[in-house]
């Protein structure tokens, strides 16, 4: 089953980048203009280096691709990282980009969605924001990382977030440190 990963204008596009990485072939993208700007102010990606592997692209503007209709199937929608401007969108159910309108598919449709928000601090707004697709059904996942596994490198934070987007998924992964309780003594 594919899922559907749509990459958003906020700062963390490693996170989506990652998580591109481990779904491979599985992973249909969406890469907004606005990630395109922040994957060159991140990286040393290209769009494309950014989504290789991946089985499609679609630009975030394309609302004729597939994921615009509730006939395209896709196992879920993840938006890694997810703005404060499509958290918004998708919440007040304004489907006017190609992420904001696969989210509105993804809802009338019963489909999964994780949101990987990472703006911080969190408004009022986008806590109401959250709250309200959370009762909706969406998994609501701050790319907010576990420091419980000794981190060494970003790479490990990024794992974490990864990590825990794949266990809501139902994806088996080897990424990161699973707690197991304190160690002995």
């Amino acid at each position: 089953m594919r899922y559907l990963i749509g990459v958003t204008g906020a700062s963390g596009v490693a996170y989506g980048h990652r998580l591109i990485e481990v779904l491979g072939d599985r992973a249909d993208v969406i890469l907004t203009r606005d990630a395109e700007e922040v994957i060159r102010l991140e990286t040393d990606l290209s769009a494309e280096a950014f989504t290789k592997g991946a089985h499609a692209v679609y630009r975030g503007d394309d609302l004729a691709a597939p994921p615009s209709s509730g006939s395209h199937r896709f196992e879920a929608l993840i938006v890694v990282p997810c703005s404060g401007t499509t958290l918004a969108k998708i919440a007040a159910g304004i489907a006017d980009t190609l992420v904001s309108r696969a989210a509105a598919v993804a809802l009338k449709e019963g489909r999964r969605m994780v949101l990987v928000p990472r703006e911080t601090p969190l408004s009022p707004i986008a806590l109401e924001n959250m709250l309200k697709l959370s009762r909706l059904g969406v998994t609501i996942l701050p790319a907010t990382p576990g420091f419980y596994g000794r981190p060494t490198k970003v790479q490990d934070l990024v794992d974490f977030v990864v990590a825990r987007i794949l266990d809501h998924l139902g994806v088996d992964h080897v990424l990161g440190t699973r707690w197991e309780g304190p160690p002995p003594g």
